[in-house]
């Protein structure tokens, strides 16, 4: 046991390095041609030069973006995954997605709203509303069971989804506003911006992490949960509470992304087991790399132009959906 742990935590600590590397790769690589030296002289020497400012004021605030909105869209699916025990989840099962989408869309075309943050107040706010609805719908008749959630959550997101298609339809000039956010995209995202959704992701991954041992006894089943003394009602508010957060700030900074909260879990699990206290901390880091690899590959494959980060996560995603389908069925 005591072997096991320490190789675990040797693991961590390698995604740690992984990530560091990665997040040092997008400060490196861009649109822009910036050398190596440049890099280290707009920290140890900063002048002010075009070349500093597009580090510090750009690409900085990008990197972290993408690596805590890849954290917490993984830690969120891998929650999802275990409060469902559905391994087709991800966090748009709860309307998430959807509602912030639906919420955006209808803040452009009713209020006229252009900038990043008001973008980012309507998502989170809508997000948030979604997953209530879709939560209080997944408990009529009784207690929550996973069936009922995931075809409230499908009904959910498919009813608004459709809302926003018809929005965008009637009103071009929104479309035209807004769908660069819709693809899901880090760019022009600043530390203002990041600071504002940080404490809800933070106080996500902090519910997150301590539900950890909770969460692994209810993929048991709740009939286990229960015997074994668990109040499964209060470990599933909160980890939907942890959702919520996770998956609303997520989507209210960076727009819909896609795949992120359905393969890192899986990928955690098999290098950690069953045990959720180590899979949703996998999950954060593998997830960071996941999303900052993706934007740095979105930033250099069609350069000087980009891709929005969600076409490059699904490019990775979409395949690894149908395995799991196949396996599903087959299984």
């Amino acid at each position: 046991m005591l072997r096991s742990r320490i190789l675990l935590s040797l693991g961590l600590v390698v995604c740690a390095g992984i990530l560091t590397l990665c997040l040092l790769a997008s400060v490196r690589f861009g649109a822009a041609k910036i050398g190596t030296w440049d890099v280290i002289s707009a920290f140890t020497s900063y002048d002010g030069s075009e070349d500093d400012l597009i580090i510090r004021t750009l690409r900085v605030p990008r990197a972290l973006v993408a690596g805590l909105v890849g954290a917490a869209l993984a830690v969120a699916g891998a929650i999802i995954q275990g409060l469902t025990r559905n391994p087709l989840a991800d966090p748009g099962i709860l309307g998430i997605e959807a509602g912030a989408a639906l919420a955006v869309v209808g803040s452009v075309f009713l209020l006229g709203a252009s900038s990043l943050t008001t973008y980012a107040l309507f998502a989170f706010v809508g997000g948030a509303l979604a997953a209530v609805v879709v939560y209080a719908l997944g408990t009529l008749g009784g207690g929550m069971n996973p069936m009922k959630l995931v075809v409230a959550g499908a009904a959910m997101a498919a009813l608004l989804s459709s809302l926003t298609t018809a929005v965008l339809i009637l009103n071009q000039r929104t479309l035209e506003e807004i769908r660069f956010w819709l693809a899901g995209s880090v760019a022009g995202r600043d530390l203002s911006l990041l600071l504002q959704v940080l404490p809800y992701l933070g106080a996500g991954l902090l519910l997150a992490f301590v539900l950890g041992r909770q969460i692994t006894t209810l993929t048991l089943g709740e009939d286990v949960a229960t015997g074994l003394g668990q109040r499964t009602g209060w470990v599933k508010a909160g980890s939907a509470v942890a959702v919520v957060l996770l998956a609303g700030s997520a989507v209210a900074i960076a727009g819909p992304i896609g795949f992120v909260g359905l393969v890192i879990p899986h990928v955690a699990r098999f290098f950690v087991g069953v045990d959720y206290r180590w899979i949703l901390p996998y999950s954060a880091l593998l997830g960071a790399v996941l999303l900052v690899a993706a934007d740095i590959a979105a930033r250099v494959v069609l350069r000087p132009q980009e891709l929005p980060v969600g076409v490059m996560t699904a490019l990775v995603g979409a395949p690894f959906f149908i395995y799991l389908a196949r396996k599903r069925v087959k299984g």
